[in-house]
């Protein structure tokens, strides 16, 4: 994303930094994990700290870690196979440019750019529309680099055309080994849960109402339930980071007291819709418009009914180590952030073949 708002694609820088995160996560498991057997047993026979006699142990120290060491496998493996589906594409489109006799460039310039059209004035201004509030620079600036923003991603789109109509006529194995599964208990009792609860895959959501990462995660969310119809069910946790957000919170409480008349995804939905505006008068005005009885949400916000079981989820959030939102367990296993929906899809079709 430049300055003024609009996204660039920058393939060698990004690279570049897959593969410096890569080195640095590795190293971080060498320091972590890569201990000698004669230290490693030296350790666990002696406490790593005391408090006033109580001992910490080798093996309180990786439960406490256990989360994070997950997530920081996952995102190693998510490198290396990103990286490896670029060389997979690098190396089908030189091959079938070595079969037509051409370069690669050449290939690229009649399988992909003389195919893709020109970006429209309409385009431009969808696009310009939609994302107006948050662009910066004046308009005919603006939009000069909307059209090569969007007729990159023309390009980018025909060129993954490529690479799949190419793949679907080859013979590719990937070999790469997933990293071991790490499951986590997280607690289901009392949240709201949207899919049949019978369903083999559990997604539990910690999340913020006004976490603008959080609202743009209900639509993959909506895509998610809707591809795995029975064979999902969506759990919500609250999470509200209220040194960012100064009204989450109250917006979580006011979500379980819409729960309490049987409305809480109705609810649920106007929040994202309207975030973030949240104070008390929004929050009743949207307890109106989906048609809970207005006098019985006033007293439950008001006596703070919920206050504690918000507090719960946070705690058990932190115990997990949610540091940020949204944070996503899938049957147990984390994964951190606003995912695509191919995120979701890899965790839980590994889940479904009993992986």
């Amino acid at each position: 994303m430049n300055s003024d708002g609009i996204p660039r694609l920058h393939l060698s820088r990004g690279r570049a930094l897959r593969r410096a995160l890569l080195v640095a996560a590795c190293a971080i498991f060498v320091v972590v994990l890569g201990r000698p057997p004669a230290l490693a047993q030296k350790t666990i026979n002696k406490p790593l700290a005391e408090v006033n006699g109580e001992g910490i142990t080798d093996k309180d120290l990786e439960t406490s870690l256990g989360t994070k060491l997950s997530k920081l496998e996952e995102q190693i493996y998510a490198l290396k196979r990103d990286e490896l589906e670029n060389l997979i594409a690098q190396r089908l489109l030189a091959q079938e440019a070595a079969k037509r006799g051409m370069s690669v460039p050449a290939l690229l310039d009649a399988e992909v750019t003389s195919k893709v059209g020109l970006i429209t004035e309409q385009e431009i201004d969808e696009f310009y529309n939609e994302n107006k509030a948050r662009l910066r620079g004046d308009e005919a600036s603006l939009r000069e680099r909307i059209r090569s923003h969007l007729q990159q991603q023309k390009l980018s789109a025909r060129r993954q055309q490529l690479v799949d109509s190419l793949r679907s006529k080859s013979k590719v194995v990937v070999n790469l080994p997933p990293p071991p599964v790490t499951r986590v208990s997280v607690s289901i009792d009392g949240a709201p849960v949207r899919g049949p609860k019978e369903a083999p895959v559990t997604l539990v959501e910690f999340s913020d109402f006004h976490c603008p990462f959080c609202s743009r995660a209900q639509g993959t969310l909506k895509q998610v339930l809707e591809r795995y119809p029975g064979k999902v069910k969506l759990v919500y946790r609250d999470f509200p980071l209220e040194a960012l957000h100064p009204q989450a919170r109250s917006a979580a409480e006011a979500a379980r007291c819409a729960n309490d008349q049987g409305k809480f995804w109705e609810y649920h939905d106007v929040l994202y819709t309207n975030a973030p505006r949240g104070g008390p008068e929004d929050l009743r005005r949207y307890a109106q418009q989906i048609g809970l009885d207005v006098r019985k949400f006033d007293q439950c916000v008001t006596s703070g009914a919920h206050r504690a079981g918000v507090q719960r989820d946070l705690d058990q959030g932190s115990r997990l180590g949610v540091t940020g939102t949204p944070a996503f367990f899938v049957n147990g296993r984390p994964l951190e952030g606003a995912q695509p929906l191919e995120a979701f899809v890899r965790v839980i079709e590994e889940e479904l073949r009993g992986r």
